[in-house]
C-alpha cells in the first residue's frame, strides 16, 4: 500500500482583455459579460514531495504541474508529479484526477468532490480514491479551513482509510503569508506543517517544515522535513 499527497491542489480563475489589438473597443470590452468558464494551469519545483507528512520521492526533488477547468462552481482537473517508492514498488509517476463543486453560504466557503490518485505503472497495486468535503472562512487577515477525506476506493485487500486536515493562514507584512496545518491519517499517523510563502512577480517561493508521527502499528517511520519550493500559476 502507498501513502501520497494532495495535494496541494490550486484552482485559479484567469481573465484576459482582448481589445488591445483593435478587435473590439475598450467600451465594448467593458460591456461584455465575463465568461462563466474558467481555466488555469500551475507548475512547481520542490526539493521534496511531501504528502500528509510522508515523502513521496524518497527525499528527492519533484517537478509538478496541473490544469484546472471551472464552470459556475463546478470544477475538474488533473495534476501530476514524479514519485519514488523504492525498488519494491517501481513507480515513477503519480497522476491525480479530481472534480467537484465549490461555493459559499453566509460567508463560509464549501468544497465537495472526489479525487483519484493514479499510478500508471502499478495501477492495481496503488490506485485509490477519496470523497472529500471542506469548509473555509476568512476573518480579516486570518483564513481558517477544514477538510475531511473519506476513503472511497482502494486496491483489493487494502482497507479504505479516512483523513482529516485543519488549516490556518495569516497575512504578515511585506506580502509574506504564514500557513499551518494539522492532519490525522487513519491507522497511519498524524502530521503538521508550518510554511512561509512570498510572491516574486508571477512566482511564489515557499519554505516549510513538516513533521509526521507514525502510529505504532502502521509500519511507517516518523519523518520530518524542511521543504523549499517555487511555483507559478497562469
Amino acid at each position: 500500500m502507498k501513502v501520497k499527497k494532495l495535494s496541494l491542489i490550486a484552482i485559479v480563475a484567469i481573465s484576459s482583455a482582448l481589445y488591445a489589438d483593435g478587435d473590439i473597443s475598450a467600451a465594448e470590452a467593458a460591456s461584455t459579460p465575463a465568461s462563466d468558464f474558467t481555466y488555469s494551469a500551475n507548475m512547481a519545483l520542490t526539493s521534496n514531495y511531501v504528502w500528509r507528512g510522508i515523502s513521496q520521492t524518497d527525499n528527492s526533488p519533484a517537478i509538478q504541474g496541473g490544469i484546472d477547468l471551472g464552470y459556475k462552481g463546478f470544477y475538474a482537473g488533473v495534476w501530476g508529479s514524479n514519485v519514488e517508492f523504492g525498488s519494491v514498488l517501481d513507480e515513477s509517476m503519480e497522476l491525480d484526477l479530481y472534480g467537484g463543486y465549490k461555493g459559499e453560504i453566509a460567508g463560509i466557503g464549501y468544497d465537495l468532490g472526489y479525487i483519484e490518485y493514479a499510478y500508471p505503472h502499478n495501477s492495481s497495486a496503488l490506485n485509490f480514491g477519496e470523497v472529500y468535503a471542506g469548509l473555509s472562512k476568512s476573518i480579516g487577515d486570518i483564513g481558517l479551513s477544514g477538510k475531511y477525506y473519506f476513503g472511497a476506493d482502494a486496491p483489493s485487500g487494502v482497507k479504505k482509510l479516512d483523513y482529516y486536515e485543519l488549516g490556518a493562514s495569516y497575512a504578515l507584512p511585506y506580502e509574506i503569508s504564514l500557513g499551518a496545518t494539522y492532519g490525522d491519517y487513519e491507522d497511519i499517523g498524524s502530521n503538521y506543517s508550518v510554511k512561509l510563502s512570498y510572491p516574486i512577480g508571477k512566482f511564489t517561493i515557499s519554505l516549510a517544515y513538516t513533521d509526521f508521527n507514525a502510529d505504532s502499528l502502521s509500519g511507517y517511520d516518523d519523518e520530518d522535513h524542511i521543504v523549499g519550493a517555487i511555483s507559478t500559476s497562469f
